[in-house]
């Protein structure tokens, strides 16, 4: 049955991409509608209950959230996650503090920026000083060691990078202070998996930006939870 991955252009889905493409692992990518029934139907509620993307199966067997699809894979093949106890431990917090903080503070920065009506200042300050914040905690970790864990790369650094190395520019954040950061980005940009997958994941990006052009706003109301 191998692998197969449902996704779509996000962030999340990207570093499963790029997870995959470090293993050398070949699967079949389902790219799943955003704006229909899909999500909330009840087929897909059986891969994921959450209703939302990415969604790995492995043989049969569905993983959800995508830093559970990382160490399933990083276990599964033995790479990518350190079998040194105070390594893997530091992969393990540094890619919690992407699921727990960068993630959500960088969506709901792009969403208070980019899809929210007038009127949220409020909303859209906090979340931009907090981008910048985790920007600077990972400038002071970079500082100290070329890769999240430590000396390897890890399922830390491709958890972080989707955020941190694809939305630069989109929140307006200044890496000439960062420069730690600044060379981590381009690292990995540099590495064959990145440059076979980046296509790939921006053309998922545009597929998604057309379909939510084309949504209506009964659907775009159910996607953004309105």
């Amino acid at each position: 049955m191998g692998l197969k991955l449902y996704g779509c252009g996000s962030p999340n889905v990207f570093k499963v991409q790029l997870m995959l493409a470090e293993l050398g692992l070949d699967y079949e990518l389902e790219a799943v509608p955003l704006y229909g029934e899909t999500l909330a139907g009840p087929a897909f509620r059986a891969l994921n209950p959450n209703g939302r993307l990415p969604v790995l199966v492995d043989n049969g067997v569905p993983v959800f959230e995508s830093g559970a699809i990382l160490l399933h894979l990083a276990e599964k093949t033995g790479r990518l996650l350190s079998t040194d106890p105070a390594e893997r431990s530091r992969a393990v917090q540094w890619l919690m503090w992407q699921m727990a903080g960068v993630g959500p503070m960088f969506g709901q920065a792009l969403h208070f920026r980019y899809i929210a009506p007038a009127g949220n200042d409020y909303a859209r300050g906090r979340y931009s000083r907090e981008v910048e914040r985790l920007y600077d905690v990972a400038e002071t970790r970079l500082s100290a060691a070329p890769w999240f864990a430590g000396q390897d790369y890890s399922i830390a650094d491709i958890a972080a990078f989707p955020w941190l190395g694809r939305y630069v520019k989109t929140l307006e954040v200044d890496l000439s202070a960062r420069p730690a950061v600044a060379g981590w980005i381009a690292r990995i940009e540099q590495r064959p998996a990145h440059q076979a997958i980046a296509g790939e994941g921006k053309a998922l990006f545009k597929a998604d930006l057309a379909a939510q052009a084309a949504a209506s706003p009964a659907e775009l109301d159910r996607f953004f939870g309105r």
